[in-house]
């Protein structure tokens, strides 16, 4: 069992309380889950990478899971969340560490590399693209010309309002659309069938949706949400940082099906100079084919490989 011999522990960092998934002993790797998820997602990289000489650490980010989840939407931008990773690591008397990040895991990544590179020895991060600040605009409103009103973050700004829809569908049912959506076109929510019944493929088991609802559903989703009710307040704050570089060893991962592939432009700032320019260090990127969002849990030890390949340079 993949599970096995991962300890638990709360440590006290930045103000909150986090729950943080340990596994293993060596070099640290800090691995950084996204929305809607938690530790868990990692729970084949933590033991694959303990099994190869690392000690995995896999937090829940504030918000979610057993991590305290602070009420106020202000309390969740990107220097809140780095914040508690450099608290946790002075806690842990981590010096510096590999980082892996997913979704907004890899937003926050990118964030925790800009602020602290001094932390960090080398990045692998996944479906996400460093995006670098726009001056031109807040995302919300970018978001809003590119895809209407109906797209899932312009849904997600409303206090209480997705919250409720929500609750209303149920957390086990709308982890399987997400989780298991493999639609490379924008999420406008109107558009998605929530009442579908949804088959679960090979890499996620029943188990496996009712160990994350019964957290979420503890937690609930404001925390989780108001990442997304932030990114304006991260595009005022980050202003000292427009134009700065990321100048950490990268190795970028993306699945051919993943949606965030898809948003304007992210191919051709990828492949075409754009990426490299904004990290200068960025030294791989993969592009596996048939695989969607959720890379990490969808091509588990393929990941754990990619990761561990890349690291050992460092």
């Amino acid at each position: 069992m993949e599970g096995e011999g991962v300890a638990h522990r709360m440590v006290e960092a930045n103000g909150i309380s986090m729950h943080v998934a340990e596994k293993g002993e060596g070099p640290a790797v800090l691995l950084l889950h996204g929305f809607p998820e938690l530790w868990y997602s990692w729970r084949h990289q933590i033991a694959g990478l303990a099994a190869r000489g690392y000690r995995a650490i896999a937090p829940d980010l504030r918000g979610y899971g057993d991590t305290s989840a602070p009420s106020a939407a202000a309390s969740y931008t990107v220097f809140h969340i780095v914040g508690d990773l450099i608290a946790l690591l002075d806690a842990l008397a981590i010096s510096q560490v590999y980082v892996v990040g997913h979704d907004w895991g890899a937003q926050i990544a990118w964030s925790l590399c800009m602020m602290r590179p001094d932390r960090v020895k080398a990045l692998v991060n996944l479906s996400v693209a460093f995006i670098p600040r726009n001056p031109a605009g807040k995302p919300t409103q970018q978001f809003r010309s590119f895809y209407g009103d109906d797209f899932y973050v312009c849904r997600f700004q409303e206090p209480g309002a997705i919250e409720a829809e929500f609750a209303r569908i149920g957390t086990g049912k709308l982890l399987r659309i997400l989780l298991c959506n493999r639609d490379v076109g924008p999420l406008l929510l109107s558009e998605v069938d929530f009442e579908a019944e949804v088959a679960l493929p090979s890499w996620l088991s029943e188990e496996d949706i009712d160990y994350f609802t019964s957290k979420l559903d503890k937690s609930g989703f404001t925390g989780p949400v108001n990442y997304y009710r932030c990114l304006d307040l991260n595009w005022e704050l980050g202003a000292p940082w427009s134009g700065v570089q990321i100048q950490v060893p990268v190795k970028f991962i993306i699945g051919d099906q993943d949606l965030t592939y898809y948003f304007p432009g992210m191919k051709e700032y990828i492949h075409g100079g754009g990426f490299k320019r904004d990290v200068p260090m960025l030294e791989e990127v993969v592009v596996m084919e048939g695989v969607a969002h959720f890379i990490n849990q969808e091509k588990a030890h393929e990941i754990t490989d990619h990761i561990c390949d890349f690291i050992r340079r460092f």
